[in-house]
């Protein structure tokens, strides 16, 4: 491969490998403050930045409206841990 190439990923023909996880990371609306700090740390590149739901605003309190949430993709979530690791608020728990 060339430097600086760029590797193809088909994600239709990847594997859904979110099966055999252990651990699942959960969010804590409440706490979230949309900072994306997990977004880059994590190894699978499952967590992306959303608007929250009109329900999430509510239970997050007025400072969130601006503020988008991190989802994930369970399909693909090995359950590593490392999200809920950096988080700086703790707002990502590993739930069995």
């Amino acid at each position: 491969m060339e430097k600086g190439g760029i590797i193809g990923h088909n994600q239709a023909k990847a594997p859904k490998t979110g099966a055999w996880r252990y651990l699942k990371p959960e969010i804590d609306v409440s706490k979230c403050i949309g900072c994306k700090t997990c977004v880059p740390h994590c190894p699978e590149a499952v967590m992306e930045m959303r608007e929250r739901s009109e329900a999430e605003i509510e239970i997050s309190g007025k400072f969130a409206k601006e503020k988008e949430l991190v989802d994930i993709d369970y399909e693909y979530c090995k359950g590593c841990g490392v999200c809920a690791q950096v988080c700086p608020v703790k707002a990502i728990v590993m739930k069995k």
